[in-house]
């Protein structure tokens, strides 16, 4: 029975693998207990997966899992929870920034009740914008979310094998792993850890998919935001017919006054922008349902190595 399961998204880091592989071995070898990695190949356009399966084929405790196309960082790591068989499941990031020998501190807390466990950091080794990203998505994902107050949502996390159960019921195309999480239990624990620099290369995640997964959280796991345009409506609304008063009683006072150019701008500007808006919002809704409908997949999945045999398999909605 395995005790502990590491399941590891991996992109654009095939110079950092080996190095990780030593640094896990070492940090799990010293609990004592059963372990397994999942390392799931997304399908990035660098040697990792060749990497991946000259690692297993010395490591027994090792599982390579190959995506057939880019599912992104949250999906991928939903195709490794369906291969581990941990207790506990600890999911982190490929490029060391996460130090495995906090592994051990996670499951101690896990031991002692938690059922997630959560790893914040002081510092991050990140760019000015995906911290200031980090922040405005933490502060989004208290409103949407109703996360714990102070719970700053992190990649590095471990939870145990019944909230792992909960995530996966989770069949839709939009996976967002914390939202699920958050929505599966309220103990959860914190603990606090170093941000490494990253060991070789530079980041696979652009501004474009931060945008992206920040769409995800708030379009899949609530509907705040389409009340937020309705109450913006409403607003506007009342503004309008506050300003149509003041405009037929300034008529009436001063005859004279000609109808101006500018207020009828105004309120073309600020009427045609909230309502573009409110179209947005409800537009991205409407489309994330058309693709539940369609089965859209989740992941794709491939080669499985030192696990079950080699498959084809579509985790779809």
């Amino acid at each position: 029975m395995i005790d502990l399961s590491v399941v590891i998204p991996v992109y654009g880091s095939a110079p950092i693998l080996p190095r990780l592989a030593e640094r896990l071995e070492q940090a799990l070898e010293a609990l004592g207990r059963p372990y397994e990695v999942v390392l799931v190949y997304d399908c990035s356009p660098d040697d990792s997966w060749k990497v991946i399966a000259s690692l297993c084929s010395t490591r027994p405790w090792l599982k390579g899992v190959r995506l057939r196309k880019n599912a992104g960082q949250h999906n991928a790591i939903m195709a490794g929870l369906g291969i581990a068989t941990g207790r506990y499941i600890v999911t982190m990031d490929d490029d060391l920034q996460h130090s495995p020998d906090d592994i051990a501190r996670i499951v101690k807390i896990l031991d002692d009740g938690a059922d997630v466990c959560y790893v914040q950091f002081k510092r991050r080794r990140h760019v000015l914008w995906k911290r200031l990203g980090s922040r405005f998505n933490d502060q989004v994902a208290s409103w949407l979310l109703r996360k714990p107050k102070g719970l700053y949502l992190s990649p590095f996390r471990g939870f145990i094998r019944e909230i792992r159960d909960e995530m996966l019921r989770y069949e839709g195309p939009f996976v967002y792993l914390d939202g699920l999480i958050v929505q599966s239990t309220s103990n959860i624990q914190t603990l606090q850890g170093e941000h490494h620099d990253r060991d070789d290369g530079k980041s696979g995640y652009s501004l474009s998919k931060s945008i992206s997964l920040w769409m995800q959280m708030a379009t899949s796991f609530s509907i705040k935001p389409l009340r937020m345009a309705s109450l913006m409506g409403i607003a506007a609304s009342g503004f309008g017919f506050v300003a149509a008063a003041a405009l037929v009683v300034q008529k009436i006072v001063w005859p004279q006054t000609a109808v101006g150019w500018t207020s009828l701008i105004v309120a073309v500007l600020i009427m045609g922008g909230i309502q573009l808006l409110a179209l947005g919002v409800v537009g991205e809704y409407i489309g994330r349902v058309l693709l539940n409908v369609s089965n859209k997949p989740q992941y794709v999945r491939g080669t499985v190595l030192n696990g079950e045999s080699s498959t084809t398999e579509a985790q779809s909605a």
